[in-house]
């Protein structure tokens, strides 16, 4: 069995998340906040994750309660309107797949079965692979609150394989290589050009099961199809 991540791994998310931010920040700066607005950000999401966890919805409630506190609650139901509106604009936003990942789907569906295992709003997230064209080629799709070892522990048992027969794809270090790793599986990291912060890790795994691409299609250079 293989998973894939999806987000930036799949399709491009990372850079549309940016591109929020950027508009973001031109608003509250309207105000005359002078703290760095991006840090102050960054800090309100980690500090949410643990009631609203990932996803756009979550980014959309950071991003104005962010803005409540850096004008000093001066923020007027205008600039609300328009940082919901942000948020509304991401979540509407065509599928934009990744390069090869059509082709690589393709070709290793006949042999194997494929799941996607990624995280944040299953609302959203169900939307997106029903707008991606791809989603007739995975045998399971798990949308999960987080992707730590006892998720993966879970997912695992849920559809009955050992970890030494699940294979793992992803961008992020941190998400979907460590975790598997860590319980015996394979993984194989594909590094996406933008990765927020969170997901950042120094570490450099040392292990025969775990490999890295610059590209997608080379994974099946790694894998028999």
């Amino acid at each position: 069995m293989i998973g894939f991540d999806a987000d930036d791994t799949l399709w491009v998310n990372e850079p549309y998340y940016r591109e929020a931010e950027e508009e973001f920040i031109q608003l509250v700066a309207a105000y005359g906040v002078s703290d760095d607005i991006a840090a102050e950000l960054f800090s309100t999401e980690i500090a949410n994750l643990a009631l609203y966890g990932y996803g756009i919805k979550a980014f959309m409630l950071s991003l104005v309660e962010c803005a409540i506190r850096l004008t000093d609650e001066a923020v007027t139901a205008q600039t609300i309107n328009q940082i919901l509106g942000i948020g509304k604009s991401m979540l509407q936003r065509p599928i934009e797949l990744l390069d090869d990942v059509q082709m690589v789907l393709q070709k290793l569906a006949p042999k194997y079965r494929l799941i996607v295992a990624t995280k944040g709003d299953l609302l959203d997230q169900e939307g997106k692979m029903r707008r991606s064209s791809i989603s007739s080629l995975f045998h399971h799709i798990e949308v999960m609150s987080d992707k730590n070892e006892q998720a993966y522990i879970q997912l695992l048992q849920h559809l009955d394989i050992e970890p030494c027969d699940f294979l793992m794809i992803g961008n992020s270090m941190k998400s979907d290589i460590l975790p598997p790793l860590n319980l015996g599986a394979w993984a194989i990291h594909v590094p996406f050009h933008t990765t927020w912060a969170h997901e950042q890790v120094d570490e450099e795994p040392q292990s025969k099961r775990y490999f890295q691409v610059s590209q997608l299609h080379e994974i099946l250079a790694l894998i028999k199809h």
